[in-house]
């Protein structure tokens, strides 16, 4: 069975209770539900990480080199936009890597449409809400297979 580790940044903890109208009001507890259900599905063993600190999800990265992970999912939440250390952290592992968001970023603020993690992943969805993350399952289905 195939290892996928889903990394979520700062404040994705909080959904179901931030900013409603962009983010939706289905809790991240639920959202790790959905998520599983459909990892399963499809074959895949998952782990979750959540962490609003940056060292500690670059540290994650870097154990999932040494775990044998598969691939990752990461929602890097604000880092998307200025976290060089984790776009180094997913070049350094060789890891197929999916970026995913949740709301469309290049339809927010001018601030949000520059991604710096997306050159080092292997793609990256956006908009879909929280099927950003299924969507993301079946690429990697496609792209490990």
């Amino acid at each position: 069975m195939k290892k996928v580790l889903v990394i979520n940044g700062p404040n994705l903890n909080l959904l179901g209770i931030r900013e409603k109208n962009i983010y939706g009001s289905v809790s991240y507890e639920d959202v790790l539900k959905s998520i599983s259900q459909k990892a399963q599905e499809l074959g895949f063993e998952v782990e979750f990480f959540q962490s609003n600190h940056e060292g500690e999800i670059i540290d994650k990265i870097h154990s999932a080199y040494f775990e044998k992970v598969d691939a990752i999912i990461i929602n890097p939440g604000a880092y998307t936009h200025y976290s060089y250390a984790i776009h180094d952290a997913i070049k350094a592992v060789n890891i197929p890597t999916i970026e995913v968001h949740i709301s469309n970023i290049y339809a927010r603020e001018e601030f949000r449409r520059k991604s710096v993690i997306a050159p080092a992943c292997t793609g990256q969805i956006s908009g879909f809400g929280i099927k950003s993350y299924i969507i993301a399952l079946y690429a990697l289905k496609e792209i490990l297979e």
